[in-house]
């Protein structure tokens, strides 16, 4: 067997020992925690300069404490002519404010005149592009609340009626300082349905959205996102939404304009109640305006 007792001097020769190791032990320790930092991650620029592409939303998010508010106008279809000016004698307009209430996560509401909504959304970031991740993820959802709906016209109408959701993932690559493409998964819920233009009765609905920005200058950029319905009846009357803008970079805010098939802004509106056709000039012109305070 062996004999683990230890001496007063064996003790005292080990402590001295490690005493003198101690320094040894700091330097490697130090060299380990320097060659970590500099393999310090190093996050891209984002994506998406707006919080929008065009009506798709972007992984852009609201910084922390900062308040934003939108004002986005969708006039009526160009097709109309001189008589409609083009569509500018018909106007929705939607007045949004966002917070952040971190760097990761915003919130928002909403009022749109189209179909006189109020929506509440939430914006969460999963995700960012940087030296070990390829991409980036942020979650959104939104509610909204048809006002327009009314108990003359619906008689068995109640509240929940009114309301609609959407989810989307927002995946988003910046490929360089001048071209970044975004595909967001959606999920539409309707609670009400008017079969008159869906000619279905089709509550639940998904899609796949493609959006991108091309930078063509030093502060204006190219951008278009479109939105494919997998459960739309192909008697439909509603199109899927497509829109083509413009941004414009102005003292660190962007001015977006815009033409499109869909008047809503709303989420689950613009994504599902597209009515104009491209393919026959039925598009409309319009524009956001952000202000941050």
């Amino acid at each position: 067997m062996y004999n683990y007792k230890i001496n007063g001097l064996t003790l005292l020769h080990i402590m001295l020992m490690a005493f003198i190791a101690l320094p040894a032990q700091d330097n490697d320790l130090l060299a380990e925690l320097d060659e970590l930092s500099s393999e310090e991650v190093i996050f891209e620029s984002p994506a998406f300069k707006a919080l929008q592409i065009g009506n798709l939303q972007s992984t852009k998010i609201v910084a922390a404490n900062e308040l934003y508010m939108v004002v986005a106008h969708r006039f009526g279809s160009v097709k109309g002519g001189i008589h409609d000016f083009y569509g500018l004698d018909q106007a929705n307009t939607k007045i949004q404010l966002l917070y952040g209430l971190c760097n990761n996560l915003q919130v928002s509401i909403s009022r749109d005149s189209y179909e006189k909504t109020y929506s509440g959304a939430l914006k969460y970031g999963l995700l960012r592009q940087s030296s070990v991740a390829p991409l980036s993820i942020v979650y959104y959802t939104s509610i909204d609340i048809n006002t327009l709906l009314s108990k003359i016209q619906y008689p068995t109408l109640v509240f929940y009626d009114r309301m609609a959701y959407s989810t989307q993932l927002l995946i988003a690559k910046r490929f360089s300082p001048k071209l970044s493409i975004e595909l967001a998964p959606t999920y539409v819920r309707q609670n009400f349905i008017n079969l008159n233009y869906t000619k279905a009765n089709i509550w639940n609905q998904y899609l796949i959205a493609l959006g991108g920005r091309y930078k063509f200058t030093k502060r204006m950029s190219l951008n278009m996102d479109y939105a494919y319905n997998f459960s739309k009846s192909s008697a439909s009357l509603y199109f899927n939404p497509f829109t083509i803008g413009v941004d414009i970079e102005t003292g660190g805010h962007v001015f977006q304009l815009l033409f499109t098939n869909s008047r809503a802004s709303n989420d689950a509106a613009f994504l599902t109640e597209a009515l104009g056709d491209w393919s026959k000039g039925d598009i409309s012109f319009g524009f956001n305006i952000v202000r941050v305070f």
